[in-house]
């Protein structure tokens, strides 16, 4: 049982995936996307959900590793998403991308994230990516700020490998759930493909992710249904 935000179950899943660990989130953050149950329905709802009565989904996770100019290199597991990122210092980036070794584009953008569905309401969202069914086998590429508006998301199968390489960018970043930070050299290698792991999320048993998507993005709101209270 996960009690926090999406962020503390970000960082549970990637640390329990490897061992087939199914989790229940209990919400104590904001939006709530992956810990759906309130904390004032804790009590209620765990009792049914240990007593059996949940539906349980399974969430593509991604494997990220960096293959770096001058040797060496990381490697790290992500539920939401990996971005590469231009640094603190400002400045666009330029990376080229491959999709299975076909070349796709060279980009220039303050970045690029490849996101797995679960992600699709986080990061991606924020870019206009759109949002897609955690039941899809896909991940999104979605350009962050692209210096050609051509430049528009593309969902491809999630068998695919992905590897970005940094042809500029002086101060670039990879992130990882926005939690892992690595920094990046020119000529670095991103490669990114589906994890062996997967996220197990346990759900009360009347589970609705449309349902849930009204909510937390206020779907089929009025303006005046919207206007804080006087």
């Amino acid at each position: 049982v996960v009690v926090g935000g999406d962020g503390t179950m970000l960082s549970i899943a990637r640390q329990f995936a490897p061992f087939d660990v199914p989790l229940i989130g209990i919400n104590q953050g904001r939006l709530g996307f992956l810990t759906d149950i309130a904390l004032s329905d804790m009590e209620s709802v765990l009792d049914a959900m240990l007593s059996g009565n949940y539906v349980e989904e399974t969430r593509t996770m991604l494997d990220a590793s960096l293959a770096r100019s001058l040797g060496g290199g990381e490697r790290t597991m992500s539920l939401n998403d990996v971005v590469v990122n231009r640094g603190a210092m400002g400045g666009m980036i330029d990376c080229a991308v491959t999709i299975d070794g076909r070349f796709v584009y060279a980009l220039r953008a303050d970045g690029l994230i490849v996101a797995t569905p679960t992600a699709s309401t986080a990061y991606a969202l924020s870019e206009q990516g759109p949002i897609v069914d955690p039941a899809v086998a896909a991940f999104l590429l979605v350009p962050v700020a692209p210096h050609a508006l051509t430049n528009r998301p593309i969902a491809i199968r999630d068998s695919a490998v992905v590897e970005i390489t940094l042809l500029r960018g002086k101060d670039a970043t990879l992130h990882c759930d926005g939690q892992s930070h690595f920094s990046l050299a020119e000529g670095d290698r991103v490669t990114v493909r589906r994890a062996a792991y997967c996220a197990r999320l346990l759900h009360p048993q009347d589970h609705d992710h449309f349902a849930m998507l009204r909510q937390k993005l206020h779907w089929s709101e009025t303006p005046e249904r919207l206007r804080p209270a006087s």
